[in-house]
């Protein structure tokens, strides 16, 4: 389990994070989203042990991260910045990593180096980006981690390669229970990828929840009456959002879809239809609202 409690961390008198509160369960892939600049990548950092906090706690199987050896050598992270691997051939990578980590997989490199199709003697600093992206998959998931940190892990990657790094991320996740927290801006990938959500605003947490009870309790719902309610027919619903289209009311209802259903249906509507939202619609209505003109993405 990855655990991040109470975590202050702040930079010349910014405040980056504040009181930041995560948990990742083991064998778990967990999606951590929010806008530029809401504390993701500072986040990442202090998980992998790069940064230490000005206060709080950064926990993996209850021990500290930082400055821990131990285990650092159980966790593979794959940042967006790839400029670390630059000097280095894949081969000369290989070797420099098989020496850092004793779960090292010569066979699994090799298979993944065959499967990816990438030159083995060609230096990283040579290749496109996405190419760039693919080796340091490879060479992070040959050390077989037990808990695995992606950075936009597939930007720069097309479908056939995005869906291979995901095939390897799942084998792993079902076979060994690898832990996964994977921060990415492609939302509807993460919808069908993650467990779990949590949503990062200014260096806070906003949402953290399993991704399906997440999606089931909040509702674009389109309502229409054949004649003016006796009684508010959405009363005691935690509406979030309403607006009137003619005699359309169109709304955004964060409940069970049973509570929606059956207090909006007991005032006999003549059209009433709901759907959940997707997890881009989520994401923009909880960190957008009215500044993102939500209304018109969301119906």
């Amino acid at each position: 389990m990855i655990r991040v409690e109470s975590l202050y961390k702040s930079f010349d008198g910014f405040q980056a994070l504040k009181g930041l509160d995560i948990c990742v369960r083991k064998g778990s892939i967990y999606g951590l989203v929010g806008t530029n600049g809401s504390g993701k990548t500072t986040v990442i950092k202090h998980i992998t042990g790069v940064l230490r906090g000005d206060s709080g706690s950064v926990t993996i199987e209850g021990q500290p991260v930082y400055e821990n050896i131990a285990i650092k050598e159980r966790v593979g992270y794959i940042p967006d910045d790839l400029t670390f691997y630059n000097p280095y051939t894949l081969k000369e990578a290989s070797v420099y990593f098989s020496s850092l980590y004793k779960n090292w997989d010569q066979d699994r490199y090799k298979q993944m180096l065959a499967q990816f199709g990438l030159p083995e003697k060609q230096r990283i600093s040579r290749f496109s980006k996405g190419m760039q992206k693919q080796a340091a998959f490879i060479l992070v998931m040959s050390t077989r981690p037990d808990y695995l940190i992606l950075d936009e892990p597939i930007d720069g990657l097309d479908p056939i390669i995005r869906k291979l790094v995901w095939k390897y991320v799942v084998t792993d996740v079902a076979e060994r229970e690898m832990t996964v927290l994977v921060s990415s801006h492609n939302l509807r990938e993460m919808e069908g990828i993650c467990d779990a959500i949590g949503i990062l605003t200014k260096g806070e947490m906003k949402i953290e929840r399993d991704l399906d009870e997440l999606k089931a309790d909040i509702h674009k719902v389109q309502v229409a009456f054949r004649g003016t309610p006796e009684k508010d027919p959405y009363e005691g619903l935690a509406v979030l959002h309403k607006e009137s289209r003619g005699s359309v009311d169109l709304l955004i209802i964060r409940n069970t879809a049973e509570q929606v259903e059956e207090t909006i249906g007991a005032a006999n509507p003549a059209v009433f239809d709901m759907l959940p939202l997707s997890l881009e619609e989520i994401f923009i209505y909880e960190l957008g609202g009215e500044g993102y003109d939500a209304d018109s993405i969301l119906f």
